[in-house]
């Protein structure tokens, strides 16, 4: 089934979630002048709902049993994405998530019996520089999970199976390439643009600056 990335910047438009011209930090603390805000999109359930039934609908012939993401914000992916996949396929699907830990993600609360030998999707949010899904799907293998594919709302790192830790196949329902450079080198920095600091790191990095 293909992707109607139409009706996809069409929800993400009407949330407002997709911001250009700004002065952005990244979660791996690089510098861009875009960024796809997906905290705009959770509190609309409706949209959120859709979003995740595109994804869904992408693995609906996987033989999913369980899917999980990396906490917090992919939470809420994980729970809508088994909603409609527990729909389309005519059994239950789980959702769970992965705890963060210092090292990366481990899956406990009882959520490491429920994937041994299963056949389970990881989901996620935004992939910039793919570290969360990779350290996901490693945790979902150490519980004896079989990984069979990647879902995400946005790709703008890239990333691919291989580099998500060689999973079976990755669907983004967005794929965008966005600027984005180290702060040493950044060309905001140098013309003093203000940091955005309503998204992203943002607001770690001005509170880190004025510390130091």
């Amino acid at each position: 089934m293909s992707i109607n990335r139409q009706a996809v910047l069409k929800i993400l438009n009407k949330a407002q979630a997709v911001i250009t011209d700004s002065h952005i930090v990244y979660t791996s603390g690089r510098h861009g002048s875009a960024y796809v805000n997906k905290d705009a999109v959770y509190p609309h359930t409706m949209e959120t709902s859709a979003l995740c039934r595109m994804i869904a609908s992408e693995f609906v012939e996987d033989g999913i049993d369980v899917v999980v993401a990396p906490a917090v914000g992919g939470v809420i992916l994980s729970q809508w994405t088994a909603h409609h996949l527990t729909a389309l396929s005519g059994y239950e699907v789980l959702g769970i998530y992965a705890d963060k830990t210092e090292d990366g993600f481990i899956i406990k609360r009882g959520y490491d019996k429920l994937i041994a030998g299963k056949r389970v999707l990881v989901v996620e949010d935004v992939i910039d520089t793919g570290g969360s899904v990779q350290k996901t799907v490693a945790a979902v293998r150490a519980c004896g999970g079989i990984v069979v594919g990647v879902g995400a709302l946005c790709n703008r790192g890239d990333a691919t199976p291989e580099s998500l830790g060689d999973v079976p196949g990755l669907v983004a329902l967005m794929e965008v390439t966005l600027d984005a450079w180290d702060e040493a080198d950044c060309p905001l920095c140098k013309k003093h643009v203000p940091i955005n600091t309503d998204v992203g790191k943002g607001l770690d990095f001005v509170r880190a600056h004025e510390i130091l």
